[in-house]
């Protein structure tokens, strides 16, 4: 089966923090048997068995429009520079579906479905949080339903709570099958013999959205005794709260090497438009306690007080700091995160499995 398989972020090397999960998932999808897979995506390391199809134009382009924030940011930004790097976007996707010769085509967000339109292919299209806000935007709903119905198509949501919505605008005109993105197995075997009560992380992109509480709600809680380390790139012009220790851009094999093994818990206050964290399920992986902001993706993995801590109020984050300061119970939480994800999520080749069934659906009906 010939698979394109196409994304607007992909890691440009081993320490690049940029469309991780993409990475995984392409590695994994390569290692499945009658697999034939061609990536259209920015330049970085592939696997063996992939090959680019996106010429050099494309890559220097998409490089570029990565080291701006990628292309959700500049939707968000709106103005010329928001409709141009749309516009070059779409332009250059439909160009890319239409050179070669392939059965099926895996998207990566909504809107980079939309230059399907004029071909038959069958499509699977994989639903993330923030394509939520995409939606909400005049007319993008009617012309996703217009692409969806020229060809079979599978809505692949990596959580099971956007469901209903993608049902209600979509159901007819696609199938909706729910696929989670898997964990690397490493994550699994992260080994916290040596957790300090008092060291806590956040991993985000700084945007108000993205941090959302943490400041206000932590002021107080965090200081020389219980310190918060701050992981991730500054894409808003925030004011840091001087209890901060903020550390920049990372990458996951920092964060599985040197800062899960010693963090008590990872903390999201997020009021963004969430699937399902990667990271989230990367630090339950670990064995980490999460402190999350009650949000659908959020609860649609966290089980208050078994899993993790849900938290609507400051008083709910003191007291979900104060409780997880005991280590019997915060290992017992940890365990608890990682047999869940070992149960429900399972890792990239349990991944790759689910997608594999579905190109075979779509490949059957087309």
């Amino acid at each position: 089966m010939r698979l394109l398989l196409v994304s607007t972020s992909y890691p440009a090397d081993a320490e690049d923090w940029k469309g991780r999960f993409i990475a995984d998932m392409v590695a994994a999808l390569a290692a499945r048997a009658g697999l034939d897979v061609t990536l259209w995506a920015p330049p970085g390391v592939l696997p063996a068995r992939v090959r680019s199809v996106a010429t050099p134009g494309d890559q220097a382009w998409l490089a570029r429009l990565l080291a701006q924030g990628g292309i959700a940011a500049q939707l968000r930004r709106g103005g010329l520079a928001g409709l141009a790097a749309t516009g070059g976007l779409l332009a250059r996707l439909h160009r890319a579906y239409r050179r070669g010769s392939h059965d099926i085509v895996h998207v990566n967000w909504l809107q980079n479905a939309l230059p399907l339109w004029g071909s038959r292919t069958p499509a699977l299209v994989t639903v993330l949080g923030s394509d939520y806000g995409l939606l909400g935007r005049p007319g993008m709903r009617a012309a996703l339903r217009a692409v969806f119905a020229q060809r079979p198509t599978i809505l692949a949501p990596n959580a099971a709570w956007m469901v209903p919505r993608l049902a209600a605008d979509f159901g007819n005109v696609a199938r909706i099958r729910p696929v989670p993105f898997g964990v690397a197995r490493t994550w699994f075997e992260v080994d916290r013999s040596g957790v300090e009560a008092g060291c806590w992380i956040a991993v985000t992109r700084l945007t108000r959205g993205k941090v959302g509480d943490l400041f206000e709600w932590g002021d107080g809680l965090f200081g020389s005794d219980r310190q918060l380390h701050l992981f991730g790139p500054m894409q808003e012009r925030l004011t840091l709260p001087a209890w901060v220790n903020w550390h920049g851009p990372t990458h996951p094999a920092d964060l599985r090497a040197h800062w899960f093994p010693r963090a008590a818990g990872l903390i999201t206050l997020s009021r963004h438009d969430e699937g399902r964290p990667q990271v989230l399920l990367e630090a339950m992986a670990a064995g980490l306690p999460v402190v999350a902001s009650d949000l659908p993706a959020h609860r649609d993995c966290i089980r208050h007080g078994e899993t993790g801590w849900l938290v609507g109020r400051r008083d709910d984050l003191a007291a979900a700091l104060a409780g997880l300061s005991d280590m019997a119970g915060n290992r017992r939480i940890g365990a608890a995160a990682r047999d869940w994800v070992k149960r429900e999520v399972g890792d990239w080749d349990d991944c790759a499995a689910r997608y594999a069934a579905l190109y075979a659906e779509l490949e059957a009906r087309g």
